[in-house]
């Protein structure tokens, strides 16, 4: 956790300071210094973006879907808006209708006696073409956008593995390094100890902060795969339309590409115990040279890019063997070290020893 130091004591620690050496001239920072600071170790190891209101998040008052950053999100936005949404009005105003003129039409007061009509052939065909049509005019696009969103990634793109836990999420790269991400949720300033990191506005809306997020480039292939360790948890971050099973034992996959920088937010989107709720998703959508700099600054490397080499070292003489008086020696079983190592706690006998 990183300590943020209050602006009074940093205040009194200056004033110390140039009571101690007033006859040493300030120090002048260059430009060139200041520039040189890698920017990917701000904010947690990611680089220093700062949550926007509207963007990547929930909103108070707002209705409809977040603005999407993906082309199957907006392809998505777009059937949600043109088709569903018409479609659903039209549907329910013609059936509101329907039941206030059938209520109007035929009150007791207007037909005393009822008519005894059991089957009209234009009525029954209609209502269930109808249904036909509609179902029709739905599943084309749908199907269409149901196989964009599992299409698989091409190869030059990049794997993220999101592994969910009870309860957080751990992330690795397999193509980068393989380096490793662990993400809990940041808490609000009255849960946390003195010194203790807490959510700050520049951090994230509450609940949906975490401590480390993770980087993802911008305009690159992104292919996702999630699992689990304990229980199914599930992986969605609504600005990607992305929203995808981690089942523990199975690898699910998904790929997408991010045409907007940003920072977005999701959340574990299967109930997988009592903490769910807190298991936050936070993405930093960068330029792919920011997404260089972050992956070089957690220790791993860009696919392509030469492999560090190993220190040089003086080569070890091999003695020459020394003669053996007794002959040739044939091969020997070695004795097993011993070992004074406790054995685990699965009971002896307890009919899994030959496995």
């Amino acid at each position: 956790m990183r300590r943020t130091l209050s602006p009074f004591v940093l205040a009194a620690g200056l004033a110390l300071a140039g009571v101690g050496h007033a006859a040493t001239p300030p120090a002048v920072v260059s430009p060139v210094a200041a520039a040189a600071i890698d920017p990917s170790l701000a904010m947690d190891g990611a680089p220093a973006m700062s949550a926007v209101a509207h963007i990547g998040q929930p909103t108070n008052g707002v209705f409809g879907l977040q603005p999407q950053v993906t082309k199957n999100g907006l392809r998505a936005h777009w059937m949600h808006d043109t088709i569903l949404l018409p479609l659903i009005t039209v549907i329910s105003l013609v059936v509101l209708l329907l039941l206030m003129w059938v209520a109007f039409r035929y009150r007791a007061s207007r037909n005393p006696v009822a008519s005894r009509t059991s089957h009209n052939t234009a009525i029954e065909i209609i209502w269930t073409l109808a249904p036909v049509v509609i179902l029709v005019l739905i599943a084309v696009p749908s199907i269409g956008l149901l196989q964009a969103q599992f299409k698989p990634a091409p190869k030059n793109a990049i794997t993220l593995k999101a592994i969910g836990n009870q309860w957080y999420w751990s992330y690795q790269y397999p193509d980068n390094g393989g380096f490793e991400v662990t993400a809990n949720m940041l808490k609000e300033k009255h849960q946390v100890g003195k010194g203790e990191r807490f959510r700050t506005a520049a951090d994230g809306p509450e609940l949906l902060a975490a401590d480390n997020r993770i980087v993802l480039p911008v305009g690159v292939p992104i292919r996702l795969i999630t699992t689990a360790n304990d229980v199914i948890h599930s992986w969605a971050v609504p600005a990607f339309w992305i929203k995808l099973d981690a089942i523990p034992g199975r690898l699910n996959e998904t790929s997408f590409t991010i045409d907007k920088p940003g920072l977005y937010f999701g959340q574990c989107s299967e109930l997988c115990g009592a903490r769910h709720a807190f298991m936050p998703i936070a993405v930093e959508a960068v330029s792919p040279a920011q997404f260089a700099a972050w992956v070089k600054a957690k220790g791993g490397t860009m696919p392509g890019a030469a492999a560090p080499k190993p220190p040089e070292t003086a080569p070890v003489p091999n003695p020459a063997p020394a003669a053996n008086a007794a002959g040739p020696v044939e091969n020997t079983t070695v004795a097993p070290t011993i070992s004074n190592q406790a054995a685990t706690a699965n009971p002896a006998g307890a009919g899994n020893a030959g496995n």
